[in-house]
């Protein structure tokens, strides 16, 4: 696309195609995005950047026609925006097409993939770059994260150096493309943090997801790497027969980036690591959670290999500023903190509690979940999903978001879920939506508690309506 065009997003209000949006204007094109209903914090972003998106999907959005269209992964046959895209033969095409085409083709590609950690992993890897750069110029990144990586204060950067870092991600790339976006990316260095079951909505069982990461492994040339977690066997089995070098990271003996003495102090954590079984840096990270540590060696890990001085390796660790959207302290109302965090597995949710439990320890915590993601709106996980709840002093567990589009066989019922933590002597709540559990949980915080917010999306404006009727509740005292 030497031109510059008229490119038109279906579903701009995505984390990754909200950046792409970001990426495509900076390299002169006029953008413009429908979306359902317009939600941040990517809505944010893309005002501020002066990017119209129009709501709610309508074919009048696509008039005149513009010069190509991308369509969401969200998107399916039946968008009145997409079937005039074939009606009209507008050209289409999918973010991670024009992603590759446009961006990484030209770069080195930086991968960074698994079920969980991929978002801050990758905001990671692109701060380390980004303080190296101001010694090594030609080490300024692009990038395109799954989310706003506060360092940056943007999900996307397009830069002159040579890497290009890229959050790869599993769900498929579009209607007419099933396969996983990440195999659009053809990375020369790769990180695999985790792999488990999810995305119940596409992938049929455990096996399948693992296909899907052992065919991105084979992309590595002989000449490339991958950081892989030590403590999942289905990553073992996923970079089993890789033709290039593999590293291994986390907490074995064994291991080429071996987690040592981790500890949260004062607000921040730190740890020793251990390259091939001599130390190399203590590292620290003003960001709580076992999680985040690994998350950060894996980055360290993979820009150590890329001949990154430890130093700067070590500085941006410590200046690290996390990701929107994870852990994220929305607000302190008297004395009650609340915590915005995506949560879209069991996994996930328990990471999340046990960082807040180190984070602030002694302090009654609460969890107030939304059964959001395609995973958690299913049935798929529900014991681990109690496991992982019992991990806060209070649950409220909200609706099933859309429950009327999961078949009744495979649906999550909440019920059954709070039936289960008050049976084992937990403190839990079913209520159905955000205005609901605003009423009554709001007059039983108490100054010192600690509300985290679990959603992958926008929860019926619950960070806002929360935060507000805890204020009227302070001033009425």
């Amino acid at each position: 696309m030497q031109d510059k065009k008229h490119i038109h997003l279906i579903g701009i209000c995505g984390t990754a195609m909200a950046s792409l949006a970001g990426l495509l204007q900076l390299k002169g094109h006029r953008v413009t995005g429908s979306d359902q209903a317009a939600y941040p914090p990517m809505s944010d972003q893309l005002r501020a950047l002066g990017i119209p998106i129009a709501e709610p999907f309508s074919e009048a959005n696509l008039q005149p026609a513009p010069d190509l269209v991308i369509v969401g992964n969200a998107i399916s046959r039946g968008n009145v925006e997409l079937e005039y895209v074939l009606d009209q033969r507008i050209p289409f095409s999918s973010l991670a097409r024009i992603v590759h085409d446009e961006f990484i083709a030209s770069h080195e590609s930086l991968v960074v993939a698994g079920t969980h950690g991929k978002t801050t992993t990758t905001s990671m890897l692109a701060w380390i770059y980004e303080v190296a750069a101001r010694r090594r110029p030609e080490l300024a990144p692009s990038f395109l994260i799954g989310g706003v990586a506060e360092n940056f204060g943007s999900s996307f950067q397009l830069r002159d150096g040579c890497p290009f870092i890229i959050e790869g991600d599993e769900y498929d790339t579009a209607f007419f493309d099933k396969g996983p976006k990440f195999m659009h990316y053809f990375p020369d260095a790769l990180i695999l943090t985790h792999v488990e079951f999810d995305h119940a909505d596409i992938y049929a069982d455990l096996d399948s997801v693992k296909t899907a990461f052992r065919r991105l492994v084979n992309l590595v040339p002989r000449r490339g790497r991958i950081v892989a977690f030590d403590g999942s066997e289905n990553v073992t089995e996923c970079v089993s027969r890789a033709f290039c070098n593999v590293e291994r990271y986390g907490f074995a003996a064994d291991s080429a980036w071996r987690v040592a003495d981790l500890r949260f102090e004062g607000g921040v954590s730190r740890w020793n690591v251990l390259r091939s079984g001599e130390p190399w840096a203590e590292l620290s990270l003003p960001v709580a959670g076992e999680h985040n540590a690994l998350n950060a060696t894996a980055a360290a890990a993979l820009a150590a290999g890329q001949r990154i001085a430890t130093a700067d390796i070590v500085e941006a660790l410590a200046t690290f500023r996390s990701v929107r959207r994870r852990l994220e302290v929305r607000g302190e109302i008297d004395g009650v903190t609340i915590i915005d965090d995506f949560a879209h597995h069991p996994t996930a949710i328990r990471e999340t509690l046990r960082a807040l439990r180190s984070a602030y320890p002694g302090r009654r915590l609460w969890a107030v979940l939304e059964p959001r993601s395609n995973t958690l709106r299913r049935n798929v996980f529900e014991r681990e999903l109690v496991d992982s709840l019992a991990l806060a002093d209070r649950v409220i567990l909200a609706g099933v978001f859309h429950s009327e589009k999961i078949p009744a066989t495979e649906r999550l019922h909440p019920e059954n879920v709070v039936s289960s933590l008050t049976a084992q002597g937990h403190d839990a709540l079913l209520l159905e939506n955000a205005d609901a559990i605003v009423t009554r949980v709001v007059p039983r915080l108490a100054s010192g508690d600690v509300v985290a917010i679990l959603s992958n999306g926008g929860f019926d404006g619950i960070y806002e309506k929360l935060p507000a009727a805890l204020r009227r509740l302070a001033s009425r005292a």
